[in-house]
């Protein structure tokens, strides 16, 4: 079929194939000069920020929940002190890196949800170019194992990222994760401890996922639950409709794919 034959099947123009959009780009840039100015002012929300960066308001609002950007808010937690044997600390390099195609940059993260007096635990990795869930690992702890499966969850099924990016979190900074990133080739990023926000897109993501998966203590079974957590992430990639795409991430993913094959 040809390029003009194609783009009418799909109801976009021909020129489409050839045209890069600005405003990510744009948006990316303001998201890196938002993170570095609340590495200053943690406090700051989107009003002081407009103010620092002498823009309008609205679009900082908009780029922040884009991205789940959040100002810091101290939350009482523990200090739990790392082993410095097993800790390591990388750059965070989404501060100079936009992703620009499909499995450049992957960001993971893990969150917990409590069932019937049980805690249990998911471990995701997102495409940051797709906003598509590419792997994630269940357990009922979160030993360094679980972040582990996620990742070689992800890699099984797509080509491995350039770059990786997670928080300082002590399974991320294992000794057997680096290493395990180390032989896969992968370029380790970390947010700077006490900045959550550079790691936003896992925290708006699970925001989103709690809503969607609803009440867990409905189940019987750890079994349905964890069923339940299979098709709500299936459901996420395939049918719910990203903001900022307009479209689910799997089709986002396949309509790319599709026109940088004929733009070649």
């Amino acid at each position: 079929m040809s390029k003009t034959g194609f783009t009418k099947v799909i109801g976009m123009s021909r020129s489409m194939l050839y045209y890069k959009h600005r405003q990510p780009d744009k948006d990316w840039i303001l998201k890196q000069q938002i993170e570095l100015t609340l590495r200053e002012f943690p406090s700051y929300g989107h009003k002081r920020l407009a103010m620092h960066l002498k823009i309008n308001r609205k679009r900082v609002l908009r780029v922040m929940k884009l991205f789940g950007i959040k100002p810091f808010r101290r939350r009482g937690k523990k200090y739990r002190k790392v082993k410095k044997e097993y800790s390591f600390q990388f750059p965070n390099l989404l501060l100079t890196n936009c992703p620009i195609y499909p499995n450049h940059i992957w960001v993971s993260d893990f969150t917990y949800i409590n069932f019937k007096k049980r805690t249990v635990y998911l471990a995701t990795v997102l495409d940051l170019f797709t906003k598509e869930v590419v792997g994630f690992s269940v357990l009922l702890n979160h030993s360094s194992g679980l972040v582990m499966n996620a990742l070689l969850s992800a890699v099984s099924n797509h080509p491995t990222p350039e770059i990786a990016h997670s928080d300082q979190g002590s399974e991320y900074a294992s000794k057997d994760y680096v290493v395990l990133q180390n032989n896969l080739d992968i370029q380790p990023s970390m947010s700077q401890k006490g900045c959550p926000w550079e790691n936003g897109y896992q925290e708006s993501f699970y925001s989103q996922f709690k809503v969607d998966l609803g009440d867990p203590n409905r189940f019987n079974h750890l079994g349905e639950l964890v069923w339940a957590r299979y098709k709500t992430i299936h459901n996420y990639n395939n049918t719910r409709i990203q903001t900022s795409l307009k479209m689910p991430p799997a089709e986002f993913a396949k309509r790319h794919y599709e026109r940088s094959s004929l733009s070649v």
